[in-house]
């Protein structure tokens, strides 16, 4: 069983940059798929990015595609995710989330393990 912790939300204005992070414990990141979610203020949860294992393919979303970065350290068992050039609705808590398997993927129900959620609120 894999515990993840995000960290890294906060309150920012529109245009700046935030890199949320989420560090792994119980067991290493080997061999998992990884992704960043967010569930906006009475909203679906929603698919933002993912990375396969070891860190070759990313997919992103269309709305932060160009815009967000996912990335991650083996080494430190943490995946990241920078956000530029944020927008008023990218407002949202932000998940990780880990996949046994090394392939990446975009559903959710494809993760097993969460995060608790980090909060990122963007002034307009």
């Amino acid at each position: 069983q894999v515990q993840l912790v995000e960290s890294g939300g906060g309150l920012v204005q529109a245009g700046d940059s935030l890199r949320l992070s989420c560090a792994a414990s119980g067991r290493t990141f080997r061999s998992y798929g990884l992704g960043w979610f967010r569930r906006a203020p009475g909203k679906e949860r929603e698919f933002v990015a993912a990375i396969d294992w070891p860190g070759t393919r990313t997919y992103y979303a269309d709305s932060v595609k160009g815009r967000f970065t996912i990335s991650r350290d083996n080494a430190k068992n943490t995946v990241y995710l920078q956000m530029n050039s944020l927008k008023f609705e990218d407002t949202a808590v932000y998940y990780c989330a880990a996949k046994e398997g090394s392939a990446l993927s975009i559903y959710d129900r494809s993760y097993r393990n969460w995060g608790q959620g980090t909060q990122v609120t963007v002034s307009s």
